[in-house]
This record gives structure tokens, C-alpha cells and sequence, in this order.
């Protein structure tokens, strides 16, 4: 395919407005940079084949027009000189770097052979089906790794919003969302919409210019500090110390839903005991929050009705304390009666792909194509039972663990759709261990570092480039068609996907249909089907959805074991681990008398969101990579001055496990003894300080927000 490079695609200004005769086209699609509660409308203006300029879609209800920094940069995303253009093998030995192109039959062949042989020889266990960014091929990935027999079917969600959601599992059996068009109270806990969802920063200040009242906790100041009216600045990695702070003054204040704890509510008397040990004066001297102000977000928040919490997808449970610490502040929503309730966190179950609007899809039905009970054990699950019990997928953060000791068994191939080995703590060890597979495939729109280290390449395209279904909170839905041809030899990852199901399953019989087969049969129960929605090439809004009920609770109790709302975990007691959100240090603490302590004095914190970056899927990009071109750690200027570092200073950021060289950049957004890193800059990257097994025991999640480092600076 011919196409003009990027550098000469830039609109004329005739083309601006797409006027008769100018050659310019508006198609209809959508960006899927970042994640999948958000993914903006998009107008793709198209001459000749070209994207020559993007806007926000108007008419679509959850982005009404806007674009953040990430889609405005669209173009850069599209055109980018590191596509992969075709399908490329490794020659020459796994450290050759050596790629030559082949074709798709041939690679798509290839493929099918060895994952077949491994099967053969050491069974479908062996290999590993791995899924990244974006999100959208996830459904259709899982079914393949099951169909073919393989437990391991595993995603970024291994560190991502799964361990929220765990925690939610053991307090309430299921998970609700704050109300925010009817809630009075918001307790924004590390969630920082103005930069991971800038498509609902609109509606949270609507809410707010309502007389939403807005308690944020967190470490750093953020965009929502401005519109806070109390803000509870924690030391971080002690949010479960906080929140049992806040229900000490919530239980001897009695401002607690009396009814809602003695009806709905197990081991109540045991939590409550337990809080007695975090009066406000101690919860300060763990959080560093003033004992007064604790008293004052407890107090706003119980007594004003309804409220919610809105936390962020991971903040609170990237420490080696996470679940507990999510799990304490959890019980807030139910202690103050605040759960399912109209303007509290209401559960609505999920529709498709992580968005809930009150469609009910057979999303999940589809995917599980086979039991778990008839499969090998899952990778991690000796490890993380309470993971396996409650989360259907593989915890891949297990996954260098088992490549090396190959217990219970060998894991030989991995097929990755967007893997990106930075993602692991250790990362850079996590790379030779990648190397010891047998087989490794990835496919990506990038040739990243990690596609490097593949035996086989597969080019994926952009959202621009293919067809998919898309749904929106507003009970709008869209089937996108492509806006241009997919560029080069890049194919969208279903298309890879259903190839090889032809290969790998041909007794899957839903699979063989195709893919728009399969997206039909999950969306039956809706009554849409791709034909009707290709119809509405911006998308279709659905006018006569039935919302669930508020407290369905009260006739189908909880979803726990023991049908209520648990203060007192019965799975966690199950497996021999605390049943009450008891609060820990995380393992490494500025509060351990250790050495460490004394060589590492400040805390490090990493993976806030910058409004360009997603992870690392722009940094390529010209205009959003210009925004922090090089990569730097935030640092209080108290703590740079004890040091002699000044603005823009080359530094060393150590920890017990290695040092990177960054620049300093002094802000007041993070508090004295806390720095702050981005994350997956390949340059300096700030996984390689984090040791391989510091990790959550009950979700495996990493400690990425709470260890301990030093800042120095280089003197040459």
C-alpha cells in the first residue's frame, strides 16, 4: 500500500473544513490510547487515503467533542516511523537481532506449528497467551488460550485494576462505582481523572459546581487538590492506616449506619476492636495527616449522605500492603450504609470490555470457553490462591518465576498481544528471562524493545485501522468502521487471532463463525447486532435501558460466603491469612530501624499519570514526548537542598537493587522524604529498582508505590 508519510500529510488550509471539492472525508472512529472507560469519539479527516487531521465526535455523549493531548497526537501515532510493516522472524539466534520479513501465511504457519508441537510434547499448559494494550482483542484471546487448552490466559490487569477489584470481592462480593451524578460527598482516594479519564473531568466539576463536596487523599498535590475542600496528604503505602483512622472517629462518633452494619454486615465486633488501635493522634504519626483534619474528612464524609468513593485503578494497591490497605478503605462505603445505595457506590454489573452501562452482554460466558476445573493449574495459583479464587485469569506477574524453576511445569511459548517486559519489577532481569523461552511472539503496531526480544513479529494496526465494538457509560454504543486501510502489512489483532484459531481450535466451532459472528453472540441479550450498528457509523445510544436497583443486596444478599457485607474476610481466613484489613508497613519503610532505612531515607513512589503518557505508548510521539523530553524525578526542594541539587540537575535515583541517571525536577507536589519517578522511560528505567519478588502476597501485585531510595547528585 502507497500512502503519503507522515511529514507530508499535514492539511492544507482549504482542508481544515471539509468544504466540496476540497478531498477531504470525515469518518467516524474512536482512540483506544489509553483506557477503555474513556477511548474518545474521533473525526478522522481523510484525503486520499491520508488521516490529514483529527477532532473530537460531538454527537458522541461521553467525550461531546473534546481530544486530550494523547489523541491530538493521533497522526504522530499512526504514521510513526517504528510501525512494524510486516511479519518478521528472528535469524541467527536469539540474541542476533537479526529480523527478516516473511509472509503471513508463513508466519501465521510457523506459529501454529510450534504452539501445536509444544502442546504435543508438554502439554497446552506450556504456553502462555498474554494480552497488553490496548485492551479491546482481550475477550477473543482468552477464548483461544482456553479453547486450546491453556489455563494460562494472563493480561496487564496482573497489575493493573484486578487487585481493586479483589478487594472489593472479599469485603462486598462484587464492586460498586461511585454515583456521581447523585452523590453529595466524594472521597477521591489516589484518582486523578484530570489525567487517566479527561473525557469525565466535565462531569465530575458539574458535580461539584452542584455543591459536591470533594475529600481527596493521596500523596501528591494533583489537579484535583484545587477542587478539594479537604485535602489528606498520606505518606505513601498507609491508606489502610488512614482509612481505620477514619472509621475510629466514624464507630466512637456513632456516625455509622447502625441498621446497615447489624443487618448486612459479618464480623463487625472484630473490626471494630481492631480500630481501637488507630486513634486520630496515632493514625497521624503513620499517614502524617493531622489528627485534626482526619477527624474532619471522617466527619464530612459520614455525615453527609449519600457518598462514594472514587479511588484510582491501582494507586492504592501497588505496595506490598495493597490489598489490606484497599480492603480498609472499602469498609468506609459499607460502614457509613453508603453501598449500592442511590449517590453511593452503586453496583452496575459490567457490559463489555470494563465499561458497565446497564447492557447485559455474554461477554464472559464467551470468553471461558472451558472450565478452569478441566485445565492444568494456573500459573501462579500455588502462590496467590485467593488471586485464582477470585480473578479469572492467570497472575502473570508469576510469569519469570515459573520460566525459571518450571514448577509445576514448563512454560516454553508466549504469545503477547502489546507485552511489554517493563511492566514487571525487575524488569530488565525479566528480559533474560524472557530470552530462556523456547518461543516468543509478539505482536504490536511498535518494533519496541520488547518486540525485540521476540523469535516472531506480527504487525498490529491502530484503532483508525480496523473495526470494533466499543461501549460508553452513556449507554452509547459504537461498531467503528476503519477510517483508512490498514498501513503496510498490519492487520488488527482479531484478524491474528481468528487466523489462528482456524489453526490452533477448529472444534471451536463459535470461533470458525468469524469474528463479527462472535461479537453477535455476545451481544444477543442486547438485541444489537454488528449489522444494525453499522447503521450508525457514530455510534448508536440506546433510549430504553433498565437500570439495576439500588440495594439488591436486600433480596440476594452479598455475593460472599457468608452472604453479607465482611469486615472480616471468610476467604482470607480460609486460606490462612488475616481476615481483618489489619494495616502493615510496607516492606520497605522509612519506619524500620533496618539499614536500609538509614542508606535509602527517602520514599519512592512511581506511576502517577502525566496528562501525554499512557505508560509508555506515546513517548515515540513527538508533541507529547516534547512535553518531558528527558525522563526526571520529582523531588521536594527541601530534600534538593539538603543534597546541593538545583533544577535540572543530573542525579542518580538508587535503591538496594541498582541506579538510574535522571534529571531533577524540584516541586512542591511532592511532599519532604517522598520523590516521585515516571515510569518505562527505556532510558532510565525505574522497574530495574525494584526488587523481582517485592510484591503483595494475596493479589502478587507490585510494591511500585512504596519503597525506599536516595537521591544524589553527579558531580560530572
Amino acid at each position: 500500500m502507497s500512502f503519503k508519510p507522515f511529514a507530508d500529510a499535514v492539511p492544507h488550509a482549504k482542508d481544515r473544513i471539509p468544504e466540496e471539492n476540497s478531498g477531504v472525508e470525515i469518518r467516524k472512529t474512536i482512540c483506544s490510547i489509553c483506557n477503555p472507560l474513556s477511548h474518545c469519539g474521533i473525526d478522522a479527516h481523510v484525503r486520499d487515503g491520508v488521516v490529514v487531521k483529527v477532532e473530537g465526535t460531538k454527537e458522541n455523549p461521553h467525550n461531546a467533542g473534546t481530544i486530550c493531548s494523547k489523541g491530538a497526537a493521533s497522526r504522530q501515532y499512526i504514521y510513526h516511523k517504528d510501525r512494524i510493516r510486516t511479519p518478521l522472524l528472528k535469524k541467527g539466534g536469539k540474541e542476533s537481532g537479526i529480523f527478516e520479513p516473511l509472509s503471513w501465511d508463513d508466519a501465521l504457519d510457523l506459529l501454529a506449528d510450534r504452539l501445536l508441537a509444544i502442546k504435543q510434547e508438554s502439554g497446552p499448559e506450556s504456553v502462555v497467551f498474554y494480552a497488553g494494550y490496548p485492551k479491546w482483542m482481550r475477550p477473543f484471546l482468552k477464548r483461544l488460550a482456553h479453547s486450546f487448552g491453556s489455563p494460562n490466559y494472563c493480561s496487564e490487569s496482573s497489575t493493573c485494576a484486578k487487585a481493586v477489584a479483589l478487594a472489593n470481592q472479599l469485603n462486598y462480593g462484587t464492586m460498586g462505582r461511585p454515583d456521581l451524578a447523585k452523590t453529595r460527598c466524594l472521597l477521591v482516594w489516589s484518582n486523578n481523572p484530570f489525567y487517566s479519564n479527561t473525557s469525565n473531568v466535565r462531569k465530575f466539576l458539574d458535580a461539584r459546581e452542584r455543591g459536591l463536596k470533594i475529600i481527596e487523599v493521596g500523596p501528591l498535590i494533583t489537579p484535583v487538590t484545587a477542587h478539594a475542600d479537604i485535602h489528606l496528604r498520606i505518606r505513601p503505602g498507609t491508606s489502610g492506616a488512614l482509612a481505620l483512622g477514619m472509621a475510629h472517629v466514624i464507630i466512637e462518633e456513632d456516625l455509622y449506619d447502625r441498621k446497615f452494619v447489624e443487618d448486612w454486615s459479618f464480623g463487625f465486633e472484630e473490626y471494630r476492636a481492631y480500630v481501637q488501635g488507630f486513634p486520630p493522634q496515632v493514625t497521624e504519626g503513620i499517614t502524617g495527616v493531622p489528627a485534626s483534619s482526619i477527624r474532619k474528612a471522617a466527619r464530612l464524609f459520614a455525615g453527609t449522605k449519600p457518598a462514594g468513593i472514587l479511588s484510582g485503578a491501582n494507586a492504592t494497591v501497588h505496595h506490598t500492603n495493597g490489598v489490606q490497605n484497599h480492603r480498609a478503605l472499602t469498609c468506609l462505603v459499607g460502614l457509613t450504609g453508603n453501598f449500592d445505595r442511590e449517590g453511593g457506590n452503586y453496583v452496575v454489573p459490567p457490559s463489555y470490555l470494563y465499561v458497565s452501562n446497564g447492557l447485559i452482554t455474554r461477554q464472559s460466558q464467551f470468553e471461558q470457553s472451558r472450565p478452569y476445573e478441566e485445565m492444568a493449574p494456573r500459573l501462579g495459583q500455588d502462590r496467590f490462591p485467593v488471586w485464582t479464587r477470585l480473578i479469572p485469569e492467570a497472575q502473570a506477574m508469576h510469569l519469570p518465576f515459573q520460566i525459571e524453576s518450571k514448577e509445576p511445569y514448563p512454560l516454553r511459548a508466549l504469545m503477547g498481544f502489546g507485552l511489554n517486559h517493563r511492566m514487571w519489577p525487575a524488569s530488565d532481569a525479566f528480559a533474560e528471562t524472557l530470552e530462556k523461552l523456547d518461543f516468543l511472539v509478539n505482536v504490536d503496531l511498535f518494533m519496541t524493545d520488547t518486540a525485540k526480544l521476540a523469535d516472531l513479529v506480527l504487525p498490529a494496526c491502530s484503532s483508525f485501522e480496523r473495526s470494533e465494538l466499543k461501549f460508553y457509560a452513556e449507554q452509547h454504543v459504537i461498531w467503528t468502521s476503519p477510517a483508512l486501510q490498514p498501513l503496510w502489512q498490519s492487520r488488527p489483532d482479531t484478524d491474528i487471532i481468528f487466523d489462528m484459531a482456524k489453526r490452533l481450535t477448529p472444534e471451536d466451532h463459535l470461533m470458525q463463525r468469524g469474528y463479527e459472528a462472535c461479537v453477535d453472540w455476545m451481544l444477543e441479550p442486547t438485541g444489537l447486532s454488528v449489522a444494525e450498528l453499522k447503521k450508525y457509523p457514530a455510534g448508536y445510544t440506546v433510549n430504553d435501558v433498565t437500570m439495576p436497583p439500588y440495594e439488591k443486596y436486600r433480596d440476594k444478599g452479598f455475593a460472599t460466603p457468608s452472604g453479607k457485607m465482611e469486615f472480616t474476610s471468610t476467604i482470607l481466613k480460609e486460606v490462612g491469612l488475616d481476615p481483618l484489613p489489619k494495616y502493615r508497613e510496607p516492606r520497605l519503610s522509612p519506619a524500620d530501624p533496618s539499614e536500609a532505612a538509614s542508606e535509602y531515607p527517602l520514599i519512592l513512589t512511581t506511576g502517577a499519570r502525566l496528562p501525554m503518557f499512557i505508560h509508555s505508548r506515546t513517548f515515540r510521539l513527538a508533541w507529547t514526548r516534547s512535553l518531558r523530553p528527558e525522563p526526571m524525578v520529582d523531588i521536594n526542594p527541601r530534600d534538593a537542598e539538603v543534597r546541593g541539587i538545583t533544577p535540572g540537575d543530573r542525579v542518580a535515583l538508587s535503591t538496594r537493587r541498582g541506579s538510574i541517571r535522571v534529571r531533577a525536577n524540584l516541586t512542591e507536589i511532592v511532599a519532604p522524604g517522598v520523590v516521585n519517578m515516571y515510569h518505562a522511560y527505556p532510558e532510565a528505567d525505574v522497574n530495574q529498582l525494584i526488587d523481582p519478588d517485592y510484591l503483595d502476597p494475596i493479589s502478587g501485585y507490585p510494591g511500585f508505590k512504596s519503597l525506599l531510595c536516595e537521591v544524589k547528585k553527579i558531580s560530572r
